[in-house]
């Protein structure tokens, strides 16, 4: 391990988290995991899980760290789908987030609110919040897309 302090610079870092975009399949129905905020910045406002990847810890065990600890749900296959960074997603500084998509399965979709998470819940992507938390409106609309819900429905 590197010795602490031996490569700083200058120069601001953006801050990095992991967001989990889960997706259920009840009946016809497809649904997609969001949790409501219970701190700011957003409190109140739903959103995916996710949260901050710690400086010792890999991207991938964040991500399945952060959607138990605010859902409850353990067990989902996770995929990197994406890295959102627009300037100014987040109000607390220059935010770069890596998205991860699943699948839970029959029997994988109990959950239940924890850490900073006021409620969990599954919303059809019909009938999602309108404004939801930083870009995630944006990030659910790209995952519904990489979904490809035509090709799951014709699989059945």
């Amino acid at each position: 391990m590197a010795e602490k302090g031996k490569y700083i610079y200058d120069w601001p870092r953006p801050m990095v988290t992991v967001d989990a975009a889960v997706f259920t399949f009840s009946g016809d129905r497809v649904k997609v995991l969001l949790i409501n905020r219970g701190s700011e910045p957003f409190k109140g406002k739903w959103a995916l899980p996710g949260g901050f990847v710690g400086m010792d810890e890999e991207l991938e065990d964040a991500v399945v760290r952060e959607l138990e600890e605010e859902t409850g749900l353990t067990g989902v296959q996770l995929e990197q789908m994406r890295t959102f960074g627009t300037i100014g997603r987040d109000p607390r500084g220059r935010m770069i987030t890596i998205v991860f998509m699943g699948i839970a399965t029959e029997g994988q979709t109990w959950i239940k609110a924890g850490d900073d998470a006021a409620k969990a819940q599954w919303f059809d992507i019909e009938e999602l919040p309108e404004d939801m938390a930083f870009d995630h409106n944006e990030v659910v609309r790209f995952a519904i897309e990489r979904l490809d819900i035509n090709s799951r429905k014709t699989q059945d």
